[in-house]
């Protein structure tokens, strides 16, 4: 009887799926899963860099999170600019992606306008912003210009929100709005004449045919956009630095502000954590969520 050979042909399939989906899972274990394991654990312990002590306090840093009063005022400034930030960037790759797919001369030249501050640097982009919103800058000289009194941007407390959320949606629209252009293209056009040969109007042809045949490239955007809201850390920094007052303070610059400037590391762990578990409850809702209003999912 002839001895059956180890490597089968279903043997090398098995090793060869292993090893392609070996860099992503040992990526994802050296980049995401241990330093998640890290965070957690410096979480239980006030580490004090300057006295080179790290000593495990248990919940100690949740207890304080728990207790801490400035927390909700963070928490509002994060929600308030995420809402308003995947309100307008949605909306608005939506509309351009909309006015772009349509045949028209100079569409091509628009794309590109549209999507060029994708590709700036984020600190460039938003430092010459921090020059255009000030009270003698170049936005208010505008306003002066047609008899308007502009106010100081960045230092009111709705401005200064107001104007962060837009300085990312500007910076951002372009990436969306490539997403929902390349969806829109792959809409069967037939569709649309057999709606036209109905009689539904350009309206209800958006309801009916556009939203629900793209509805997969919306849930990836949300997903996307409102995961970047809640990781906003540059344009505060330079803008703002969280002012005026704790107004525009979202909860990635107070982690920043407890573990590098106040040097609590501890504490900044568990806000990191903190972070975690809104990120990963949002997207499990929105995934979830898909089954009701994504086309094609059951």
């Amino acid at each position: 009887m002839t001895k059956k050979p180890f490597w089968t042909g279903r043997r090398r399939d098995h090793l060869a799926g292993y090893l392609f989906v070996a860099p992503q899972l040992l990526g994802s274990i050296v980049f995401v899963f241990v330093p998640l394991g890290l965070v957690f654990w410096y979480s239980l312990h006030e580490w004090n860099v300057l006295a080179d002590t790290f000593d495990f306090v248990g919940a100690q840093n949740y207890q304080a999170l728990a207790d801490d009063p400035k927390l909700p005022g963070v928490l509002a400034a994060t929600g308030l600019f995420s809402v308003g930030l995947v309100a307008l960037n949605l909306s608005l790759a939506l509309l351009l992606a909309v006015l772009l797919n349509q045949r028209l001369r100079g569409t091509i030249f628009f794309r590109t306008v549209f999507f060029s501050p994708v590709v700036v640097s984020l600190v460039a982009w938003t430092i010459v912003w921090g020059f255009l919103l000030q009270d003698n800058g170049g936005i208010n000289g505008m306003l002066g210009a047609i008899g308007v009194d502009g106010p100081n941007w960045l230092r009111g407390e709705t401005t200064a929100m107001v104007s962060v959320v837009v300085v990312q949606v500007v910076k951002n629209v372009g990436l969306n709005m490539v997403l929902f252009l390349a969806a829109l293209q792959g809409v069967p056009a037939n569709l649309y004449e057999a709606a036209k040969v109905d009689g539904a109007g350009r309206w209800r042809q958006f309801r009916t045919i556009t939203v629900p045949l793209i509805s997969p490239t919306i849930l990836l955007t949300m997903i996307i956009t409102v995961v970047g809201s809640l990781q906003i850390f540059a344009q505060i920094a330079v803008l703002t630095q969280g002012g005026p007052g704790t107004s525009t303070t979202v909860l990635v610059y107070y982690l920043y502000q407890q573990a590098f400037q106040f040097h609590h590391f501890g504490y900044g762990a568990t806000l990191s954590v903190l972070l975690f578990a809104i990120v990963l409850v949002l997207t499990v809702v929105q995934w979830q969520l898909r089954k009701k209003w994504v086309f094609h999912e059951s």
